[in-house]
């Protein structure tokens, strides 16, 4: 097992290393924020009226809200990368760390909107009449050779897996130690809960989960924010320190202070690009496939819905955290204490016992909803690969491997998941890039007949007649049900 280790070590240094997918990444969140003007900077407001006020467009088809969608992909983001992520990012790579996070959500934006446009774009109707879309169709229904068909198959097989590293095992195991750490409860009691809760929501598919995530989401952020909040008033006299050390160390790097080793200026930008994907997952794809799911009159309109989720979680829950952990000095602990340094912030930072427990229960309702997204991301890949007969199974199967997550040792797992989120990035940016330029054309002509996002269903139909693809995407399905297109491709009658 250390030799495993050791190896997907060595392969995820490659991977997200300097010269693959972090330049990849950042130069695909740049150029597509080029092509589309900034839109995540104009459209900002007008998209979180859409998605956090308006929530639906009536009458639109879909199986849950645009807020639903939203709270989904939220889900499936806001988890322990938000916690113990942000802390290793700044533990190891210095208070800079946290600059190029920024940099990464407010680039990953446009990212985030391109992939959710294109997963409500050519999203597919499955045997059970659910909306099914997301990188594993639009990189074969968007780029028609067989390159595309490829990537959208590398897309599903990695995505498939790291649902159950990811999104799963690393989930479970976090709470699982940190209940029996805070409450001496023992790893199994937990894990078997988790299973129960689990199973109970997925078996009802996106519409329950949906449903979870919509109440869940909020009160939760809302609940870890403002335990944050308190800490930053308390420490106001130090939050311009705060961000001249940020803004300093971002190209500088960090020299050694107290148990803090230092860092080159290369692994600041390292730490905070890798951490801060791990954190919003923007340009990975997966957004998408909860975006495929939300009742819209239009794929610009969840296109933007989706790209605030980005902003939600790295512009507002990550720069939390890593105040917090500045301004309280927790940094200065340094990379090996990034498990416990969140933690140890909030607790310096709060009276009593409440920074503990803030901190444990977020933890506890990051990581969950966190299992609740990926099992949907999970599902509609396997869906995907082996058709809809294979959906339930899997959602049994999932729910069970939480326990074994809560249960066992990870850390091959934890090394394993990096690699399979950045293979599943590559396929996705790549597909981004070569998509680019339906992208920019479908999104400038939605924008200049409804720019403030207030348009009827009667008068995005009115403005769209006639326009390439509308009454294709309007049917619902652009090429067959998802079904009978998984058969086609693998040579089966249909």
């Amino acid at each position: 097992m250390d030799d495993v280790a050791a190896f997907l070590s060595a392969v995820s240094s490659v991977v997200w290393g300097p010269f693959l997918l972090i330049p990849l990444l950042l130069g695909t969140g740049l150029y597509l924020t080029i092509r589309l003007g900034g839109l995540q900077f104009l459209k900002l407001a007008a998209a979180l009226r859409l998605g956090l006020l308006t929530r639906r467009d009536a009458g639109a088809k879909g199986d849950i809200s645009q807020f639903q969608a939203l709270t989904t992909a939220l889900a499936a983001t806001v988890g322990t990368g938000n916690i113990v992520g942000v802390a290793t990012a700044i533990g190891i790579g210095g208070p800079g760390a946290l600059f190029w996070m920024w940099i990464t959500g407010l680039l990953g934006m446009a990212s985030k909107y391109s992939e959710a446009f294109l997963g409500v774009r050519f999203r597919a109707t499955d045997d059970a009449g659910e909306k099914s879309g997301g990188p594993q169709y639009y990189l074969e229904r968007g780029i028609r050779n067989g390159f595309g068909k490829v990537l959208a198959l590398v897309f599903a097989v990695c995505a498939f897996i790291a649902s159950f590293g990811i999104g799963n095992m690393t989930q479970g195991n976090s709470i699982a130690s940190n209940v029996e750490g805070s409450w001496n409860i023992p790893t199994w009691v937990t894990g078997l809960v988790l299973t129960i809760l689990t199973l109970a929501v997925l078996v009802g598919g996106i519409k329950s989960i949906g449903r979870v995530t919509a109440g869940l989401v909020p009160v939760m952020i809302l609940f870890y924010v403002l335990g944050a909040l308190y800490i930053l008033l308390v420490n106001i006299q130090g939050i311009p320190a705060a961000f001249g050390l940020i803004f300093t160390d971002a190209f500088t790097g960090t020299a050694a202070v107290g148990g803090f080793t230092g860092s080159a200026i290369m692994l600041v930008i390292q730490m905070g690009v890798a951490r801060g994907i791990f954190s919003n997952e923007s340009g990975m794809g997966s957004a998408a496939i909860a975006a495929a799911a939300a009742q819209t009159t239009h794929p610009v309109r969840q296109g933007l819905v989706s790209m605030t989720q980005t902003f939600i979680d790295t512009i507002i829950v990550v720069t939390c955290t890593g105040l917090v952990i500045i301004t309280t000095g927790a940094w200065q602990l340094g990379g090996d204490a990034a498990a416990t340094m969140t933690g140890e912030a909030f607790t310096h930072g709060l009276p009593g016992d409440w920074g503990h427990w803030i901190v444990t229960v977020g933890l506890v309702l990051f990581a969950f909803s966190t299992i609740l997204g990926w099992a949907y991301y999970g599902e509609r890949n396997i869906e995907r690969l082996f058709g809809r007969r294979a959906v339930m199974p899997f959602r049994v199967v999932f729910a069970l491997v939480v326990y074994v997550g809560c249960t066992v040792p990870l850390a091959v797992v934890w090394n394993f998941s990096e690699v399979m989120n950045g293979l599943m990035a590559l396929p996705n940016l790549v597909g981004l890039l070569l998509l680019s330029g339906l992208i920019v054309r479908e999104t400038r002509h939605y924008l200049r007949n409804d720019p403030r996002l207030t348009a009827t269903m009667d008068e995005v139909e009115d403005f769209m007649k006639g326009q390439p693809g509308w009454e294709d995407w309007k049917a619902g399905d652009i090429v067959g049900s998802s079904h009978r297109h998984t058969r086609s491709m693998t040579g089966e009658p249909t």
